[in-house]
């Protein structure tokens, strides 16, 4: 039973985790042409032609430029980021999550078309491209080609084509997908050539046999050649699509990582899982070996020869595995749907692949023989004259003490993954409870959309008549995550590299200080009784360190050719990643510029009565569009879903790799117990105490313990400091994550063997000399 259920649970726990990896390495990869899909990527440089940082978004002129001076391209399209927008097919309106790209997009992707084909898709400008679920949701059919739409209250559009729903691991997926000459009549930004606007996804496919090296050094310097700045120095590369996902971060313009650290880590540890069950099943089968001693010496007198013997116990194995694998397969199924529910992802065994059946049967084969070899060869060697006369005796061998090499092996391992959780959870609540510069409580954003931009006035002036509000106010981004930045500001006595200062940047209009309870060091927020405040900014605490200015508030800054007043100093906002440096900020006034509304509620009120009021007022006011409202605090928990993840698997896997390690313990000290039937009766009967007979049959186990934290501490150390490293904002390593460990492993491994112990202790002695 032992030896099942151990080895079905790490077998079980080690598909699990694979799956995750096969979903995560799969990203991008459903795609016949997926090798020849390229991400346009840009690297920003300072003077000394030093890479400082690397974007995936690029000017809007880029695509055309290239495509008319590169032969080598093949397919070239801008596509923007998804933004929520509101479909309607009468009174059935919905928002659903849309993009726009140009019409070459749908030669790179190729989509699974059930209406329309990627020639006809876009070829009326005023057209949409729906998936199935979105055109089930909106038709209650597919077959809705050529049916008109209204798209964002503003534009009829007319169904292109309809695709299948994308595979969830899939970047660039959408709901409905619009032609960039519809998104450009609508906005009529994203169509002005600017070559210093970085806020679009290009990607590309090249013609056969291109070398993609040779193809990355010509299109290098285009936008230097094109545009030239003193501001930026960008140059150009492509990227394979398909690595993106994985390897997304960079250092000098290179890729140094990303998911692909944490993939690595979820092997390692299903593997160590596996090895860990396979372990208990070696050490179980080998303890047993005394019993199986004499069947091994007639079989060999008869005329066995060891290859026979060999094929036996690994058969044996085999089948033990085998019911594992069956039981690993009924414990996955149970646990995927919860599992799925943890990641936010979908998973699931799909048993018409014959892949996953040459896997399952891989895995039978090789676990098997990884957990049959060692007793199959160790029993097969007995002795048949020494075996017929007298049991083996295990504790002159080899075996006794390759067997507590396995236990130390087997807790090393546990030992290592405690303390990387304990570290893991301690590093995540430290950049969870790390200041954000401002107030999450009751703060709530909505988007900025339809009859809300010309009545915003008449939005604030009612909702704080209300009395949901206590302030609100309007901006060009949401204050919970990055979403625009630039570079080119000039002040006095800025230094030569000065305009390469990149900067992230929010507008505004009156009352952003106030509604985001953000703190002031210095000076004021803009106030509508001051003119000359629509030409004025704020600057955070970094920008000002980072420009070197002395007494900002009242200098002039020029930012892109206008002086600008500072009038305020705030503290730094934690923007994007809270484990990051933070970029110097500017927050500029521009009421124009304004994709969100945020507010504060008043807490006096119940939550759920400020909810219904905001939602009732808004809809009378924009009566198109569904109310959505966001509490900011539950977007800014998305900005921990990598080192959730992470903390959530290592959890749950480490709990389970210390069980099956205990679960294999219990089994060797119930036969080590059984095994000194007779010695524990002849020692009670001189007297020995229970408590002493416990701890003789405990000690020798302990002591195995006590090496794997020997071990494994520095091993732990190293591994958990080289991954903290990666973060500008870390806990540092301190002894009582190790005193926790040792102590929470000691403790749960005596209470496995002391157990034992004790039941041994406790027979009675005349039971004990009657043996056999």
């Amino acid at each position: 039973m032992i030896n099942i259920s151990g080895l079905a649970i790490g077998l079980a726990a080690c598909l699990m985790l694979l799956m995750y990896v096969a979903y995560e390495w799969n990203y991008d990869r459903g795609y016949k042409n997926k090798d020849n899909i390229y991400q346009v990527m840009v690297n920003f440089s300072d003077q000394n032609k030093q890479v400082t940082a690397t974007g995936d978004q690029a000017p809007n002129v880029l695509a055309k430029t290239l495509k008319q001076e590169i032969p080598e391209i093949e397919h070239i399209a801008r596509i923007l980021w998804p933004i929520k927008r509101l479909l309607a097919n009468g009174d059935n309106t919905f928002k659903v999550e849309g993009r726009s790209a140009d019409a070459e997009i749908l030669k790179i992707f190729d989509y699974k078309y059930i209406a329309g084909s990627p020639e006809t898709a876009f070829k009326d400008p005023n057209s949409v491209l729906l998936t199935e679920s979105t055109a089930k949701k909106l038709f209650g059919t597919t077959d809705v080609l050529n049916k008109v739409l209204k798209y964002e209250n503003q534009a009829d559009v007319k169904v292109g084509g309809v695709i299948k729903d994308h595979e969830p691991n899939t970047t660039y997926q959408f709901d409905c997908l619009i032609p960039w000459a519809l998104q450009a009549k609508l906005d009529d930004w994203v169509e002005k050539p600017n070559w210093g606007n970085f806020a679009f996804y290009t990607l590309l496919t090249l013609k056969e046999g291109v070398n993609v090296d040779h193809f990355n050094t010509k299109i290098s310097n285009i936008i230097v050649t094109h545009a030239p700045s003193d501001n930026i120095d960008p140059s150009v590369f492509v990227q394979p699509l398909v690595d993106l996902h994985l390897y997304g971060e960079f250092k000098n313009g290179h890729p140094s990582g990303g998911r692909i650290e944490q993939l690595r880590f979820f092997v390692a540890l299903a593997l160590g899982i596996l090895i860990i069950a396979c372990i208990n099943f070696m050490n179980l089968a080998t303890a047993r070996s005394q019993k199986r001693a004499k069947e091994v010496g007639i079989k060999k007198t008869i005329g066995a020869s060891r290859k026979s013997l060999v094929v036996q116990f690994l058969l044996e194995s085999l089948l033990l595995t085998f019911v594992s694998v069956v039981l690993a397969v009924m414990l996955v199924e149970l646990a995927l749907p919860k599992f799925n529910h943890l990641l936010n992802i979908q998973l699931e065994l799909n048993y018409g692949n014959p892949i996953a059946w040459l896997t399952a049967i891989a895995l039978i084969v090789v676990t098997g023989a990884l957990a049959g070899s060692y007793p199959a060869f160790y029993l097969s060697a007995f002795n048949p004259i020494q075996t017929m006369k007298k049991s083996v005796n295990a504790k002159q061998g080899f075996s006794l003490s390759f067997r507590q090499v396995l236990v130390v092996v087997q807790f090393t391992f546990a030992i290592v993954l405690i303390v990387g959780t304990l570290v893991v959870y301690q590093q995540l609540q430290y950049i969870k409870n790390k200041p954000l510069g401002y107030d999450v409580n009751s703060l709530l954003e909505m988007p900025h959309e339809g009859n809300l931009y010309p009545k915003f006035d008449l939005l604030k002036e009612r909702l704080l008549a209300s009395g949901a509000v206590t302030s609100i106010c309007q901006s060009s981004g949401s204050i919970s995550m990055p979403n625009s930045n630039g570079s080119g500001m000039e002040w006095k006595g800025m230094s030569e590299d000065g305009k390469r200062m990149s900067f992230n940047q929010i507008y505004t209009s009156y009352d952003f200080i106030k509604t985001n309870g953000i703190k002031l060091i210095e000076g004021r927020d803009f106030d509508p009784k001051i003119a000359s405040d629509k030409m004025a900014l704020m600057l955070s605490e970094t920008a000002i360190k980072t420009m070197g200015l002395k007494d900002p508030i009242g200098q002039k800054i020029k930012l892109w050719g206008a002086d600008r007043t500072v009038v305020g100093v705030f503290k730094d906002l934690t923007w994007g990643d809270p484990a990051k440096m933070n970029l110097p900020m500017m927050i500029g006034f521009n009421p124009l510029n304004s994709d969100v509304i945020n507010m504060r509620m008043n807490t006096s009120n119940p939550t759920s009565e400020n909810i219904e009021t905001i939602s009732r007022i808004t809809k009378e006011i924009n009566p198109e569009f569904p109310v959505d409202i966001k509490f900011v605090d539950h977007l800014i928990q998305a900005k921990f879903e990598n080192e959730m993840i992470l903390g959530v698997l290592s959890n749950l896997f480490g709990g389970l790799a210390i069980f099956i390690s205990c679960l294999g313990l219990f089994g060797l000290s119930a036969f080590s117990a059984e095994q000194r039937t007779k010695e524990i009766g002849v020692r009670k009967v001189l007297g020995a105490s229970v408590s002493g007979l416990v701890k003789l049959l405990s000690l020798s186990f302990v002591k195995m313990v006590l090496v794997a934290l020997i071990i494994a501490m520095p091993i732990a150390y190293w591994m958990m400091d080289k991954w903290l490293s990666k973060f500008d904002y870390h806990i540092a390593i301190g002894l009582p994550v190790f005193v926790l460990t040792a102590v929470l492993t000691l403790l749960v491994a005596l209470l496995t063997v002391s157990w034992q112990a004790f039941k041994a202790a406790k027979t009675n002695p005349v039971e004990a000399l009657k043996y056999e």
